[in-house]
């Protein structure tokens, strides 16, 4: 009888604790509903007025339109870079890149020879990155696209936060597989999934990179995930799919082929969110749109109209960039946020969302955007951005904007009366622009010296670009 009794209350005890146990794991998957999803996609080398949200008559963009009358469109987002790599490090890190020596230079390039090279440039490794502080949240992490943060295995995305990588290290490839008829001679190039496992996709790859994405949504449903899809789109190399190219009979060369890729990755975007959609989880995550540096319209005929420049210099065209941002029930749909922000902004914005505290992260440079967003705060996110590459470099300071050069006096333009940067007010403002370099300077003097440095004959390459492109003749 005792046997019997002591039998029942061990069964009662293992079914309390069975219970007890399924409970708690309800009761964790329902909280970890409760944070957002976050769906960060990063397009490469767009013009800024190559989006139908952004006025483009030409070129066919109906998902991101449709996303941006869902969204928060901001009409002054700013990238820290106007390259890809370190613009990039910047959005990892929530802070300016030069700050940790990963100036204006792309990795790996053509540098100096006294420079570090090879295998040893990449995002240095005592920086905390964004999915590393999502996973402190509960978050799946998962890279999709291009990498671009050094080739080596210690700079590997698996090694950095992500817990799904899909994509291939370098910054730019081919968009469609690798064969006897399409070689390719950079070990950086292949596409890789999770770490070192090398394969290759026979669908156009920003096509390939989408489909990864709604593998990975639909099996991560259940609980919060961060999504950072890098696509390579549109860079360099212009190759598009025929079908897309068919769409646009009246444009010719470049220009066509942009519009098709275009057209390619809006398609890809819109196949992510349908995804969203059909699982009943859009509700729940916020996404968030944009580029990673102005259009550079000598190689791939992107259009940056109205501003001045283009991709690698700090007029207005190299480093302000389209942005939306869309979290249904939580942000205002179809409206326009005019004050200037930029893509350091982000970690401590999905870290607050997470259900981080933004205050408990030290020494970054952006800050969360929501308080501004929502109306709390009226203020300024920023009253003061800069921008540095070697002797270049640029400062906005409220609605005043001074450019450094190494060839000629500084630039001095009003971005609220001139968003295109014709008229120059330096010699009209001689001691504003004082005020300006004691600000740049002061800033610069606590920047750690660059890594790594291209060789300078290509600094006159850049001046060359900024006075073609300077008038919006793009």
């Amino acid at each position: 009888m005792k046997s019997i009794l002591g039998k029942m209350i061990k069964i009662k005890h293992a079914l309390k604790v069975m219970l007890f146990s399924m409970l708690l794991s309800w009761c964790v998957s329902t909280l970890a509903q409760k944070q957002p999803n976050i769906v960060f996609i990063l397009a490469d080398d767009a013009g800024y007025a190559d989006f139908g949200f952004q006025g483009s008559s030409e070129f066919k963009t109906p998902h991101l339109d449709q996303l941006a009358s869902q969204s928060i469109r901001f009409s002054q987002a700013y990238v820290s870079a106007a390259v890809c790599g370190p613009s990039r490090a910047g959005i990892l890190t929530g802070k300016y890149q030069q700050r940790f020596g990963y100036e204006e230079n792309n990795v790996p390039g053509y540098m100096s020879a006294s420079a570090t090279t090879g295998d040893e440039m990449g995002l240095p490794l005592d920086q905390k990155l964004l999915p590393e502080y999502l996973k402190e949240q509960g978050y799946k992490t998962a890279l999709f696209g291009k990498w671009h943060m050094g080739n080596a295995d210690k700079f590997h995305p698996t090694k950095r936060g992500f817990d799904t990588f899909y994509g291939f290290r370098g910054g730019a490839r081919s968009y469609y597989e690798f064969n006897e008829n399409n070689k390719n001679n950079r070990q950086e190039d292949r596409l890789e999934r999770g770490f070192g496992n090398f394969e290759e996709s026979k669908l156009y790859l920003t096509d390939a990179l989408a489909e990864a994405t709604t593998d990975f949504i639909e099996k991560n449903q259940k609980q919060p995930f961060f999504v950072y899809l890098s696509f390579n789109a549109v860079h360099t190399p212009m190759e598009a799919r025929p079908d897309d190219l068919k769409q646009f009979p009246n444009l010719k060369g470049k220009r066509k082929t942009l519009a098709a890729m275009t057209l390619g990755l809006d398609r890809a975007c819109g196949n992510v969110l349908a995804k969203l959609d059909e699982l009943g989880v859009r509700e729940n995550t916020l996404i968030v749109f944009t580029n990673d540096n102005g259009g550079p319209s000598g190689t791939n005929a992107s259009s940056n109209k109205p501003l001045g420049g283009t991709k690698a210099n700090h007029l207005e065209g190299g480093i302000r960039v389209p942005f939306l941002m869309s979290w249904p029930k939580q942000l205002k749909e179809n409206t326009v946020y005019d004050y200037p922000i930029s893509t350091l902004d982000l970690l401590p914005t999905f870290y607050q969302i997470a259900g981080g505290n933004e205050k408990n992260i030290n020494d970054i440079d952006g800050v969360n955007l929501l308080p501004f967003i929502s109306g709390k705060n009226e203020a300024r996110p920023h009253e003061t951005l800069f921008w540095k590459k070697e002797v270049r470099g640029a400062i906005r300071y409220k609605d005043w904007k001074l450019i450094r050069y190494p060839d000629r006096p500084a630039e001095l333009y009003n971005l609220a009366q001139d968003i295109s940067e014709v008229n120059n007010l330096a010699s009209s403002n001689p001691e504003l622009v004082k005020e300006l370099y004691k600000r740049f300077f002061q800033w610069e003097i606590g920047l750690e010296r660059p890594r790594w440095m291209l060789k300078h004959l290509y600094e006159a390459k850049a001046i060359e670009r900024i006075d073609t492109y300077r008038n919006t003749t793009n």
